[in-house]
């Protein structure tokens, strides 16, 4: 059984997505189990649109970060992020400087490998 990927364009979490200029949300389906992957960065919030400031995400200076979630239906429609049921990963999740969407891409690429393998290695994430 492979791995399905679905590539959808919304921010998976961060209250502040919508300000995000870069966003990348993978659902990964694998029988029963459900799993967003989102990376957000260049955090642009109104305050900040004028002189074109990108605002750090979280502490510790994030302009870009990954994170992983299990999934749950939403409107009846949408597998979304359960942002209550993380999930820990192995691989790079936060990028430190804000001209780095190719990096970011690379980073949330790896992330879905090392989970879609996690997942036909047997792991089913439970909570």
């Amino acid at each position: 059984m492979e791995v399905k990927r679905t590539e959808r364009g919304w921010g998976g979490h961060f209250i502040g997505a919508a300000d995000c200029l870069f966003r990348r949300n993978t659902l990964l389906e694998y029988g029963d189990v459900r799993i967003v992957i989102s990376t957000i960065g260049l955090y642009l919030p109104s305050s900040a649109k004028e002189k074109r400031e990108f605002q750090e995400i979280g502490a510790y200076g994030r302009m870009f970060e990954t994170m992983v979630f299990h999934a749950k239906r939403e409107y009846g429609r949408y597998w979304d992020a359960d942002v209550l049921r993380q999930i820990s990963f192995e691989s790079e999740w936060a990028i430190n400087h804000a001209d780095a969407d190719d990096e970011a891409n690379i980073m949330h690429d790896r992330v879905v490998d090392e989970i879609s393998e996690q997942l036909k290695g047997g792991n089913q994430y439970c909570a």
